[in-house]
């Protein structure tokens, strides 16, 4: 049996760079000839999970189908990074405890950050009025209470976020430079 892979999930709030380094961190495993998947939520969200909204019933359905598939790629030796907001600790703590190799990333910066940043224009709807939910404005973000790596984009580089994250993964012997 193959050892299981890693499983790298970052969870943040919109904006706060998730997949900006999640793909650089892909890219940097890839050059170094690991295997991987990288799921993120949206991209995810459009195709597995057409069905659901944005209740907090229907994020966990969707966290959970994250990690899943993320276990699946795992246990056969293929490294899932996942970007998704996955805004609920328990959700989160329930997929990540599919996956027998794991590293919580927090992908964190302050929302006045967020809001300039705004790339997908919902802070300014969510101020507008016109989108109701956002994670963050005015439903709920549960940030982890014990990630295994924080970034605070406003402060740290993508490279220097990176090296932080495939330091995490070194530590788990599942990355090598």
């Amino acid at each position: 049996m193959l050892n299981s892979a890693p499983v790298v999930w970052f969870t943040g709030l919109s904006g706060a760079g998730k997949s900006t380094i999640a793909r650089r961190v892909a890219d940097k495993l890839r050059a170094s000839g690991t295997s991987l998947e990288w799921l993120d939520g949206d991209e995810v969200r459009a195709i597995v999970s057409p069905d659901l909204g944005f209740s907090r019933a229907d994020r966990d359905i969707q966290v959970t189908r994250l990690g899943y598939i993320a276990s699946l790629l795992a246990r056969n030796g293929i490294t899932a990074i996942v970007s998704a907001i996955s805004p609920y600790e328990e959700s989160r703590s329930k997929a990540l405890a599919m996956c027998r190799r794991s590293v919580l990333v927090h992908v964190d910066a302050p929302l006045s950050v967020l809001e300039a940043r705004d790339t997908k224009g919902l802070y300014r709807r969510a101020r507008e009025g016109s989108l109701r939910g956002l994670t963050g404005v005015d439903d709920p973000y549960e940030a982890p209470c014990d990630p295994d790596v924080s970034i605070d984009t406003s402060q740290l580089t993508i490279d220097d976020a990176v090296t932080k994250v495939c330091t995490a993964l070194a530590r788990l012997g599942a990355y090598v430079d």
